[in-house]
């Protein structure tokens, strides 16, 4: 384990974002990509960021720096970075538009979902609610 990150945590969390919010981002993408009018889109976009904030939590919750907002925040903001990129680059084999914009704004969400996370995560062990290694 390095003193600033516990990637075991890290990597839990990352990979219950992976489970929890990469197929609403997915779905999202393809009902918006194919009917920009779409009801869907949000609620699908709102699970997505439910799934962020669960795998940050489990990723603040489980480290063993102490460091949980910052252990929930990278969890956030690296696999959304990881997705994303993923959608860039099928974007760019498609020829298709990437709204830069977008990107950048949704992270900025995605961050600020990893910090709800990291403060329940935090909240857990104050209450001395320990996770089984």
């Amino acid at each position: 384990m390095n003193e600033r990150w516990d990637f075991d945590a890290l990597k839990a969390g990352a990979w219950v974002t992976v489970l929890f919010a990469a197929p609403f981002l997915i779905a999202a993408r393809l009902v918006a990509d194919n009917n920009r009018h779409s009801g869907l889109t949000g609620p699908l976009i709102l699970l997505a960021i439910a799934g962020f904030v669960l795998g940050a939590g489990v990723a603040a919750w489980r480290q063993r720096c102490r460091t949980p907002l910052s252990h929930g925040m990278v969890t956030s903001a690296g696999t959304f970075s990881i997705i994303q990129g993923a959608f860039v680059v099928i974007n760019l084999i498609r020829g298709a538009e990437i709204r830069w914009l977008n990107i950048f704004f949704t992270l900025t969400v995605t961050m600020f979902a990893g910090m709800i996370g990291g403060l329940l995560g935090m909240n857990l062990l104050r209450r001395g609610l320990e996770p089984k290694r």
